[in-house]
């Protein structure tokens, strides 16, 4: 069995993401995006070239967290496909393309970030697990001591990214 796979873009937000709503109310996070280009020399060291810049679209869900967590300069890697379409110009159309990404996030090795793991694990707060009364048999011994337990209540799943 092969792994799936899909087509990924990597490089940095060269506008502000931009929230837009479609004809049907969907939301859609349209921004400009750079490309890094290198170029591999004779001698095998590489030579940066000027990037290249296109256009990146997201809907809906990927739509809201993006408009909300990325902002102009941040680095990404994202997954999605490409999308051409044609646009009326004043002597003939023109074809035009832009990345449509279903998945995106920040990029591990240009971003310093931390995870919080849980849906706004931030605003929980620590509470002490009410004590028994400590007095109980385990092998023939007494246990007179229970440990000091400490849990945090938990209601979502899924991850909270914040970036510094």
């Amino acid at each position: 069995m092969s792994i799936p796979t899909q087509m990924s873009l990597v490089g940095f937000i060269a506008s502000p993401p931009e929230l837009h709503f479609t004809k049907a109310g969907d939301e859609c996070c349209r921004m400009r995006v750079g490309i890094e280009q290198w170029r591999k020399e004779v001698d095998g060291s590489f030579t940066k070239l000027d990037p290249t810049f296109h256009d990146m679209v997201a809907f809906e869900s990927t739509a809201r967290e993006t408009y909300a967590r990325f902002r102009k300069g941040d680095s990404f890697v994202a997954t999605g496909y490409v999308h051409e379409y044609e646009v009326d110009g004043r002597e003939r159309s023109v074809i035009k393309e832009e990345f449509v990404a279903r998945k995106i996030g920040h990029n591990v090795n240009k971003t310093d970030y931390s995870v919080q793991r849980g849906r706004h694990a931030a605003e929980r707060s620590l509470s002490s697990v009410p004590q028994l009364p400590a007095v109980g048999l385990w092998s023939g011994a007494v246990v007179s001591e229970a440990p000091q337990v400490l849990c945090r209540s938990y209601t979502g799943c899924g991850s909270l990214l914040r970036v510094a």
